[in-house]
């Protein structure tokens, strides 16, 4: 079995960007690609500083579950404590998309759920998806939608509001 996987990943607290290079650095050979790092707003109403956010594509011969896993490994190896919803954190990573042997997989599993259900909705997950992917598409209530036209629904201000800063590598 291969998969292929899309990862988000965020921190606003502590060597951000050095902790969203440890994702890179934990995917190893299963890197595909990696976006640009952003610099974007809180989103979900909580007072913190600005995240930084990078969209990965990893391939391997992982199941999702071992994916989500892998996401976990990465957030305790960064220090990461879950105690506000949408607070502030070291690293925060997400299983968005996962394709195993080239289908898109479904979940409804509570601790698994793919897609991500509100990936969709946040230009702080397509924006960088799009830079590495600009054919990506994602499953939205059934219905594969292309990444491009996800963004071009939302509203301007949140796209605009995902701002480029630098590279990783």
């Amino acid at each position: 079995m291969t998969s292929r996987a899309v990862l988000s990943a965020g921190s606003n607290i502590g060597d951000s960007v050095g902790l969203l290079r440890s994702v890179l650095d934990a995917a190893g050979d299963d890197l595909v690609a990696t976006s640009d790092v952003y610099r974007t707003a809180p989103w979900g109403g909580v007072e913190q500083d600005d995240f930084v956010n990078v969209t990965l594509i990893v391939a391997g011969d992982r199941t999702p579950r071992e994916w989500l896993e892998f996401c976990r490994e990465c957030e305790r190896a960064a220090g990461r404590v879950r105690d506000v919803r949408w607070g502030p954190r070291t690293l925060d990573v997400d299983v968005v998309h996962v394709d195993v042997d080239g289908e898109p997989v479904t979940s409804d599993d509570p601790e698994l759920t793919l897609p991500h259900p509100r990936a969709g909705q946040r230009a702080f997950v397509l924006v960088p998806w799009l830079q590495i992917d600009p054919d990506a598409e994602l499953a939205i209530e059934g219905e594969r939608r292309r990444v491009v036209d996800l963004i071009a629904d939302l509203d301007g201000a949140e796209v605009a509001g995902v701002r480029r800063a630098e590279a990783l590598r």
